[in-house]
């Protein structure tokens, strides 16, 4: 009786809470459903401020940051009307949207008098006040809800639960690798292009440094991101860091030397799992939940210019790829780039790849590769740095400087779509709440805090041909010398493995599935390095004597940045920086099996293609909401009395029956013993 009790008890408990990682539901015929969720488009205030003067910066800058606190919130409560059975548009509109829009136009006037105060006003910025409702797919009766905050399934058709944090992903933002067509093959380089590498090895953040911050796009501002960060390099990372803090902290490079600030949103695995910043700002209170993983590998390599020499990166030059915003704001700036190990040469921009066996999520940002000569930032963080055109050649008015590609290599399974991730759990990037964890979203942040002998170094290894790591040793050999391959077996020179555990210098035996990135200019483009010729040197701000892609000496003016010797400013709005250490006490992500150290037979190897930071998502499909903006993937009808029924309800509990008869039959014996007794 007491274990067909228990049997029953567990069961029913068992069933009753599991369902929360459903990105869409399954109909009778196992058959995935997907959803789409409703959002709030805001328009990106940020973006278009293309000059701002430094006495208004900071003013401009904590203003932009209550923007995303004021989209978060009413994201939030968008949340909370779904939870509660939703409203109709008109009841959103009036509870929640025209709320939005008259806080914005607010904090709008209050960045445009501070530029007036220290320039000219800028003209239309209150255009950019009013935000939409973006509703989610497939019919639900004219309600706008977004999925419930706490993750768990809504009624109504065309709309669940999804992910979780209850705001993402779901299965429609999945595709199996082996169906995407092979990028456009690479052009070949010019006779003066810079071939060689150089590779610094930082680690894969195992100590477990994050924070929800970003000193680039909000310093000053607590939770400045609304997602949480993997850190690698600089240790002095947090929205309230100076320039000078930065350049006195430590670093996890290997060369002592590289104290720059590498970082990137973290990803997850909608596994159930608490983390630390469950009940956090950044973290699972703005919908990003689930267990952190560890890069299996990340690697940092520096790359050259196909047509020309580069020069030094100016001291503390801060670059972001990518778009945060992508999903509401459009492709124009997207630059995310996912794929598997063994098929590389195969790239997506707004789907998570799901991997054969044996094969490894791969994430790889090429960062912009020319500099204006002036400026170590800009307004938007954005102007002042450009990718080159598809020939390699730079815009006017720009230098071709060292090309950071970081690629970071996860060990997650293929999660189980047909079940929405109950199996096998799905996995997505941090997001700010309404970008709903989109793999477009994806984006990486940099800034050069380089010693001037090692970044010296890296020029005249990359413009001479060399490929060279972090123990200074480097050759012209294409095979082997880099970043390593896959899997972290790397017999070259470089940075070796996952842990930077590389055997020996030389020209080494790679073995791996990726070639050695180079500098890419358009989709697709990179070349493996060969020996190259030296070039005439310059001066470039920071750093001392470099190369000159014209071969004369040049003067460079001194490059500007807002605020550098300032004292770092604080937000009385705002809570105290988050710096999250993972301890080791916490639990670890179960390991996959072994994978082998070569690609499967037949595949390609892959060429590590940059996505065009101008190109439409790949493969989003059907009309756009609104001009420049993507379209979420809709949602197709649940069939009624075939989700969340009696019916499916009873299949979960055959083990509460066989207890049930347990339970039944340990009464009956109970009953006969007595009655034998007496």
């Amino acid at each position: 009786m007491l274990g067909g009790g228990g049997l029953v008890a567990a069961n029913v408990y068992a069933s009753a809470t599991e369902g929360w990682g459903d990105g869409s539901h399954t109909n009778a015929h196992g058959q995935v459903l997907s959803t789409g969720m409703a959002t709030i488009d805001c328009p990106d205030v940020g973006s278009r401020l293309t000059a701002v003067p430094d006495e208004a910066r900071a003013n401009v800058d904590r203003e932009l940051a209550v923007l995303d606190q004021q989209t978060a919130a009413a994201y939030r409560r968008l949340q909370a009307a779904g939870q509660a059975g939703g409203q109709d548009t008109d009841s959103v509109n009036g509870a929640i949207m025209n709320p939005l829009n008259d806080k914005r136009a607010g904090t709008i006037e209050r960045i445009a008098d501070a530029i007036d105060q220290a320039g000219k006003r800028p003209e239309g910025l209150g255009d950019l006040a009013e935000c939409a409702l973006r509703p989610g797919g497939g019919d639900n009766g004219g309600q706008a809800t977004a999925a419930p905050s706490d993750g768990t399934q809504q009624g109504g058709a065309g709309q669940a639960g999804a992910g979780q944090g209850g705001n993402g992903p779901v299965v429609s933002d999945y595709t199996d690798i082996t169906s995407v067509q092979p990028d456009v093959p690479n052009p070949p380089q010019q006779a003066g292009a810079s071939r060689g590498t150089f590779t610094s090895d930082c680690g894969v953040n195992a100590n477990g440094l994050f924070n929800s911050d970003n000193v680039i796009v909000a310093p000053g501002v607590s939770n400045g991101a609304h997602h949480f960060h993997d850190y690698v390099g600089n240790q002095g990372n947090s929205a309230f860091a100076s320039d000078e803090d930065l350049a006195n902290a430590d670093t996890s490079c290997v060369d002592k030397g590289d104290r720059s600030t590498y970082y990137w949103p973290v990803l997850r695995l909608q596994n159930g799992t608490r983390e630390r910043d469950a009940g956090a700002p950044g973290g699972g209170t703005e919908g990003n939940a689930g267990k952190i993983v560890t890069p299996k590998q990340v690697t940092l390599t520096f790359v050259g210019n196909p047509r020309e020499k580069v020069t030094a990166m100016p001291r503390l030059l801060r670059v972001i790829t990518g778009d945060a915003k992508a999903f509401v704001n459009g492709p124009g700036n997207a630059n995310a780039s996912w794929s598997c190990t063994g098929f590389e040469d195969r790239q997506l921009k707004d789907k998570y790849p799901l991997c054969p066996q044996g094969s490894d999520v791969v994430r790889t940002f090429r960062f912009q590769s020319c500099w204006d000569g002036r400026n170590i930032d800009s307004a938007n963080h954005r102007t002042h740095v450009a990718f080159a055109t598809a020939d390699g050649s730079c815009p006017a008015g720009f230098r071709p400087i060292p090309q950071l590609v970081q690629r970071i290599v996860y060990d997650v399974e293929a999660p189980s779509l047909q079940d929405g991730g109950r199996t096998v759990p799905l996995f997505a990037v941090d997001s700010f709440p309404e970008q709903l964890h989109k793999p477009v979203t994806d984006h990486g942040d940099f800034i050069n805090v380089f010693d001037e002998d090692l970044m010296r170094e890296m020029v005249d290894c990359i413009n001479s041909g060399r490929n060279c790591g972090p123990d200074g040793a480097g050759n012209g050999d294409d095979n082997g010398s880099g970043s390593g391959d896959d899997n972290g077996d790397d017999n070259g020179s470089g940075s070796g493995g996952d842990n930077g555990t590389g055997n020996g210098s030389g020209s080494g035996d790679d073995s791996g599935t990726t070639a050695t990135p180079t500098e890419s200019s358009a989709p697709g483009t990179s070349a493996a390095p060969t020996a190259g010729s030296g070039a005439d040197e310059t001066k470039t701000p920071g750093y001392g004597a470099t190369t000159d892609p014209g071969g004369s000496a040049t003067s460079v003016p001194a490059p500007s940045v807002s605020n550098s010797g300032e004292a770092p400013r604080t937000d009385t709005a705002t809570e105290p920086a988050r710096r999250t250490k993972r301890g080791a006490g916490d639990q670890a992500v179960p390991a996959k099996s072994a994978k082998p150290s070569s690609p499967p037979a037949g595949s390609a190897a892959p060429a590590e293609s940059a996505p065009s930071p101008s190109a439409p998502a790949a493969s989003t499909s059907g009309p756009a909401a609104a001009a420049g903006y993507a379209q979420p993937a809709a949602a197709q009808a649940r069939p009624q009395a075939t989700q969340g029924g009696l019916a499916e309800t009873g299949a979960h509990l055959w083990p509460a029956a066989i207890g049930g008869l347990l339970a039944m039959s340990g009464l009956f014996m109970l009953l006969r013993a007595r009655r034998l007794r007496y």
